[in-house]
């Protein structure tokens, strides 16, 4: 997946005018064509407009997939993009933001705690860690500081 976003074309184009295929638009970014269907179908991306029946893509597409990327790798998942992509009031989409940072927090204190965890069994000398007491001191303590559902 690339992390940066290139157009190349004629210098005469207008720039909102970059008419990209389906497949023109999936290969800059290393997707499959079933991917940007997948999105289109969930309300995420719409073509610009059908030519002979098929799908034709603007510069404004190609920005739209990267935040769509750049947000699956924050872990949003494809109804919360749709809702913060599509708010139109940017209190709600800052509030939307929030709560996802929120999410993402508390993932990452279980993914911690989960760490912790991984490390003591690595070091730990006992024969069956799970009978190490500072294993178990260990679980009771991450259990009562990190809610265990997700």
């Amino acid at each position: 997946m690339k992390s940066s976003v290139q157009i190349t074309g004629s210098a005469d184009r207008d720039e909102d005018e970059a008419d990209l295929s389906i497949g023109e638009l999936a290969a800059r970014f290393g997707l499959a064509t079933h991917v940007l269907r997948h999105w289109e179908s969930a309300g995420l991306l719409t073509p610009a407009r059908r030519v002979g029946g098929r799908r034709r893509y603007t510069r404004e597409h190609v920005t739209r997939v990267a935040m769509i990327l750049r947000g699956k790798q924050a872990g949003m998942s494809l109804p919360q993009l749709r809702e913060i992509l599509d708010a139109s009031d940017p209190a709600a989409r800052r509030d939307l933001l929030e709560r996802h940072r929120r999410e993402l927090d508390e993932r990452l204190a279980r993914i911690q705690a989960s760490k912790e965890l991984i490390e003591h069994v690595l070091k730990c000398g006992a024969p069956d860690f799970t009978q190490c007491p500072d294993f178990q001191e260990l679980v009771r303590a991450t259990a009562a500081r990190v809610p265990l559902t997700s």
